[in-house]
Protein backbone atom coordinates (compact mmCIF):
# COMPACT_ATOMS: atom_id res chain seq x y z
CA UNK A 1 0.00 0.00 0.00
CA UNK A 2 1.73 3.24 -1.12
CA UNK A 3 2.37 5.87 1.36
CA UNK A 4 0.50 9.33 1.46
CA UNK A 5 3.02 10.82 3.28
CA UNK A 6 4.97 13.15 0.67
CA UNK A 7 9.04 11.87 0.59
CA UNK A 8 11.77 13.98 2.65
CA UNK A 9 12.64 15.19 -1.12
CA UNK A 10 9.41 16.21 -2.27
CA UNK A 11 8.90 17.99 1.17
CA UNK A 12 12.89 19.82 0.64
CA UNK A 13 11.33 21.13 -3.04
CA UNK A 14 8.66 22.53 -1.97
CA UNK A 15 10.88 24.50 0.83
CA UNK A 16 11.39 27.95 -0.02
CA UNK A 17 13.33 29.79 3.70
CA UNK A 18 13.90 27.52 5.85
CA UNK A 19 14.47 23.93 7.22
CA UNK A 20 15.33 22.73 11.03
CA UNK A 21 15.99 19.26 12.09
CA UNK A 22 15.99 18.42 15.86
CA UNK A 23 17.44 14.94 17.03
CA UNK A 24 16.62 13.55 20.59
CA UNK A 25 17.86 10.14 20.45
CA UNK A 26 21.55 8.91 21.47
CA UNK A 27 21.25 6.33 18.55
CA UNK A 28 19.48 5.22 15.89
CA UNK A 29 19.32 1.60 13.93
CA UNK A 30 22.71 0.58 12.63
CA UNK A 31 23.79 1.31 9.09
CA UNK A 32 26.49 -0.31 7.37
CA UNK A 33 28.03 3.14 7.27
CA UNK A 34 28.05 2.82 11.12
CA UNK A 35 29.61 -0.92 11.22
CA UNK A 36 32.19 -0.05 8.98
CA UNK A 37 33.46 2.83 11.52
CA UNK A 38 33.25 0.57 14.02
CA UNK A 39 35.61 -2.07 11.76
CA UNK A 40 37.99 1.20 11.90
CA UNK A 41 37.37 2.47 8.45
CA UNK A 42 37.25 5.81 7.72
CA UNK A 43 36.18 8.79 5.24
CA UNK A 44 39.11 9.80 2.63
CA UNK A 45 37.71 13.08 3.02
CA UNK A 46 39.96 14.12 0.06
CA UNK A 47 37.55 11.46 -2.40
CA UNK A 48 34.65 13.35 -2.63
CA UNK A 49 33.43 11.01 -4.87
CA UNK A 50 33.62 7.93 -2.11
CA UNK A 51 31.64 9.75 0.75
CA UNK A 52 29.17 12.20 -1.75
CA UNK A 53 25.23 10.66 -1.50
CA UNK A 54 22.26 12.04 -3.43
CA UNK A 55 21.12 13.15 0.77
CA UNK A 56 24.20 15.93 0.19
CA UNK A 57 23.50 16.52 -3.33
CA UNK A 58 19.74 17.45 -2.63
CA UNK A 59 21.34 19.19 0.67
CA UNK A 60 23.45 21.04 -1.73
CA UNK A 61 20.59 21.73 -3.93
CA UNK A 62 18.41 23.37 -1.61
CA UNK A 63 20.78 25.43 -0.17
CA UNK A 64 21.75 26.64 -3.38
CA UNK A 65 18.42 27.87 -3.72
CA UNK A 66 18.77 30.14 -0.67
CA UNK A 67 16.87 27.64 1.94
CA UNK A 68 18.75 27.41 5.52
CA UNK A 69 19.02 24.20 6.71
CA UNK A 70 19.88 24.18 10.04
CA UNK A 71 20.54 20.73 12.63
CA UNK A 72 19.93 20.33 16.08
CA UNK A 73 20.93 17.34 18.11
CA UNK A 74 20.86 17.01 21.68
CA UNK A 75 22.95 14.53 23.45
CA UNK A 76 24.06 12.43 26.12
CA UNK A 77 27.34 13.09 27.59
CA UNK A 78 29.49 11.01 27.83
CA UNK A 79 28.64 10.60 24.05
CA UNK A 80 27.33 7.12 23.09
CA UNK A 81 29.27 5.38 19.88
CA UNK A 82 26.62 6.08 18.01
CA UNK A 83 26.81 10.00 18.87
CA UNK A 84 30.92 9.45 18.34
CA UNK A 85 30.05 8.49 14.96
CA UNK A 86 27.63 10.75 13.81
CA UNK A 87 30.03 13.57 14.68
CA UNK A 88 32.68 12.11 12.70
CA UNK A 89 30.20 11.82 9.71
CA UNK A 90 28.97 15.39 10.18
CA UNK A 91 31.38 17.43 8.31
CA UNK A 92 29.45 15.87 5.11
CA UNK A 93 26.44 17.73 6.75
CA UNK A 94 28.34 20.65 7.00
CA UNK A 95 30.03 20.55 3.17
CA UNK A 96 26.83 19.87 1.69
CA UNK A 97 25.35 23.47 3.46
CA UNK A 98 24.03 22.54 6.68
CA UNK A 99 24.07 24.19 9.49
CA UNK A 100 24.86 21.96 12.38
CA UNK A 101 24.39 22.61 16.29
CA UNK A 102 24.95 20.03 19.06
CA UNK A 103 23.24 20.77 23.11
CA UNK A 104 24.73 18.40 25.74
CA UNK A 105 21.49 16.72 27.46
CA UNK A 106 22.29 18.37 30.72
CA UNK A 107 21.65 22.10 29.37
CA UNK A 108 18.47 20.88 27.77
CA UNK A 109 16.73 20.76 30.89
CA UNK A 110 14.93 23.97 31.11
CA UNK A 111 13.68 23.91 28.04
CA UNK A 112 10.15 22.25 26.72
CA UNK A 113 11.23 19.64 24.16
CA UNK A 114 8.89 17.32 22.03
CA UNK A 115 8.69 13.59 22.74
CA UNK A 116 10.24 13.11 19.06
CA UNK A 117 12.52 13.91 16.33
CA UNK A 118 10.90 16.27 13.70
CA UNK A 119 11.53 18.35 10.41
CA UNK A 120 9.89 21.76 10.45
CA UNK A 121 10.08 22.84 7.07
CA UNK A 122 9.07 27.14 6.23
CA UNK A 123 7.46 27.02 9.73
CA UNK A 124 4.53 25.18 8.57
CA UNK A 125 4.78 21.54 7.90
CA UNK A 126 6.03 19.84 10.13
CA UNK A 127 7.39 16.38 9.42
CA UNK A 128 7.67 14.41 12.85
CA UNK A 129 9.42 10.95 12.99
CA UNK A 130 8.20 7.82 14.98
CA UNK A 131 10.95 5.50 15.54
CA UNK A 132 11.18 1.80 17.35
CA UNK A 133 13.19 1.26 20.52
CA UNK A 134 15.81 0.32 18.50
CA UNK A 135 15.86 3.40 16.43
CA UNK A 136 14.02 2.38 13.35
CA UNK A 137 11.57 4.94 11.85
CA UNK A 138 8.43 2.79 11.68
CA UNK A 139 6.37 6.23 11.09
CA UNK A 140 6.70 9.92 9.21
CA UNK A 141 3.26 11.80 10.36
CA UNK A 142 2.79 15.00 8.09
CA UNK A 143 0.95 17.66 10.15
CA UNK A 144 0.09 21.58 9.92
CA UNK A 145 -1.32 22.14 13.46
CA UNK A 146 -0.51 25.11 14.60
CA UNK A 147 -0.12 24.04 18.37
CA UNK A 148 2.41 21.35 17.17
CA UNK A 149 4.08 23.35 14.89
CA UNK A 150 4.44 26.49 17.11
CA UNK A 151 5.53 24.04 19.62
CA UNK A 152 8.54 22.45 17.72
CA UNK A 153 9.63 25.72 16.23
CA UNK A 154 9.63 27.02 19.79
CA UNK A 155 11.63 23.88 20.96
CA UNK A 156 14.01 24.09 18.03
CA UNK A 157 14.81 27.60 18.34
CA UNK A 158 15.51 26.81 22.34
CA UNK A 159 18.13 24.38 21.22
CA UNK A 160 19.84 26.39 18.57
CA UNK A 161 20.30 29.07 21.08
CA UNK A 162 21.88 26.95 23.56
CA UNK A 163 23.60 24.90 21.22
CA UNK A 164 27.51 24.99 20.66
CA UNK A 165 28.37 25.11 16.79
CA UNK A 166 29.27 21.76 15.24
CA UNK A 167 33.04 23.00 14.73
CA UNK A 168 33.84 24.01 18.14
CA UNK A 169 31.70 21.00 20.12
CA UNK A 170 34.27 18.26 20.98
CA UNK A 171 33.33 14.69 22.01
Amino acid sequence: MPSSVPGFAELLGRCERSAVHLELRDSYAPTERFDAWKRGERIDWEDRASWWHPYDQLIADTVARGVVIRRARIVSEPVSEYIRWEHYVTRANVTAGEEVRWLPRRRAAATALPGNDFWLFDGAVLRVHHFSGDGVVVEDEITKDPDLVKLCSAAFEAVWERAVPHHLYDI
